[in-house]
């Protein structure tokens, strides 16, 4: 992979530069220069009163949610990124440090950027979003479930992320600030997640389209369409969803996706298909973060969070969650979060609490 990208890098170069004299000195400067190093830790304690008939004996637990460091920078017109993660949550099936981010992207020109290598899916809004950024503990069920986090169709755990190559820029320009009023991505991903290969020889197809009326509004519509293989079956993975962001002095969040195609665990057998069950599903949620301090040190945020397996209310697990952090500094963050669940694909206690505190923190 890693290889890959540089030779990626060198190629587009040679026909980026309009001075083909001094190229490789440029570029070692660019490296030597640009070059950062960083990466952040989450840690968390969690509390929990579900009653599983003795399947859940533990209420409490102190883990390393998350742990990732990382290399990146700018070479001649190309951005790159080297990005391995530890990842604390129990049955995660990428085990010990992998790899999740590997990617190098040409950006002479704001309207049309080329990325190739390991990166996120271009689907939905949140799905892209830096954990530090996300809150409420983690992400909606809508990028768990049909983003390709802990995909729904039974692919491994894939943090939204994929081989491809994919094209985006920003349109129409404003005179006032710069920013474009029309984003765009398109990309081609082997559609197996992160750190393996294709093997159905089939590419999904995503993107998506944002109209940006100012510069902290977006809305957004994205599509996906693809195919999945495991255990010599493959099922469909055709998406769509749109979204509503708004980052400015506070946070608003809306977004909604709907998916068509089985899961893997709907097969008996390959070619065999399990009676009464469905190939649709959907997912919303919607979110607001405000800080309350003048200093936007102490923000306040709340949820509501839904996912229907069957696309029926029979089968729907609604979250509703509140939360608050707390900035230290710009690198250090203390965060609470609450939630109530109410799961209706379960008879085991289908109604329960949460509560966790996480500390984070970067260099």
């Amino acid at each position: 992979m890693k290889k890959q990208i540089f030779l990626f890098i060198l190629l587009l170069s040679c026909f980026s530069s309009s001075n083909g004299q001094g190229l490789a000195e440029q570029a070692k400067k660019d490296l030597v220069e640009n070059s950062k190093f960083g990466g952040f830790v989450i840690g968390r304690a969690a509390f929990n009163d579900r009653d599983l008939s003795g399947a859940n004996k533990y209420h409490s637990n102190f883990d390393l949610r998350l742990v990732r460091g990382y290399v990146d920078g700018k070479i001649l017109n190309f951005q790159y990124k080297l990005q391995l993660e530890y990842e604390g949550y129990g049955g995660a099936s990428e085990k010990g440090p992998h790899i999740v981010d590997a990617w190098g992207e040409w950006q002479k020109f704001k309207f049309f950027r080329i990325k190739l290598g390991q990166f996120k899916r271009c689907f939905t809004f949140e799905n892209p979003t830096n954990p530090w950024d996300i809150s409420f503990g983690g992400y909606s069920q809508l990028s768990d479930k049909l983003a390709g986090m802990n995909d729904r169709i039974g692919e491994h755990s894939s943090g939204g992320r994929d081989g491809g190559v994919q094209i985006q820029g920003d349109l129409l320009p404003s005179r006032k600030d710069g920013h474009g009023f029309v984003h765009y991505q398109i990309g081609l991903f082997n559609g197996q997640g992160i750190n393996h290969n294709d093997v159905n020889n089939h590419k999904d197809l995503i993107g998506n389209i944002a109209i940006c009326p100012i510069k902290d509004l977006s809305i957004a519509f994205f599509g996906w369409h693809g195919k999945y293989t495991s255990n010599n079956i493959t099922v469909d993975r055709n998406r769509m969803a749109w979204g509503v962001k708004y980052a400015g002095p506070f946070t608003v969040r809306v977004e909604y996706g709907v998916s068509e195609g089985h899961k893997i665990s709907d097969y008996a057998a390959p070619g065999v298909l399990n009676p009464n069950t469905s190939d649709k599903a959907d997912a919303w949620y919607a979110m607001a973060a405000v800080p309350v301090t003048k200093d936007k040190k102490l923000k306040v945020q709340g949820k509501w969070d839904v996912y229907r397996d069957g696309k029926t209310w029979a089968k729907a697990k609604r979250i509703y969650a509140a939360g608050a952090e707390y900035y230290f500094t710009k690198n250090f963050k203390l965060q609470g979060n609450y939630s109530f669940t109410c799961d209706r694909s379960t008879t085991l206690d289908s109604h329960y609490n949460a509560f966790d505190l996480q500390l984070y923190w970067r260099w």
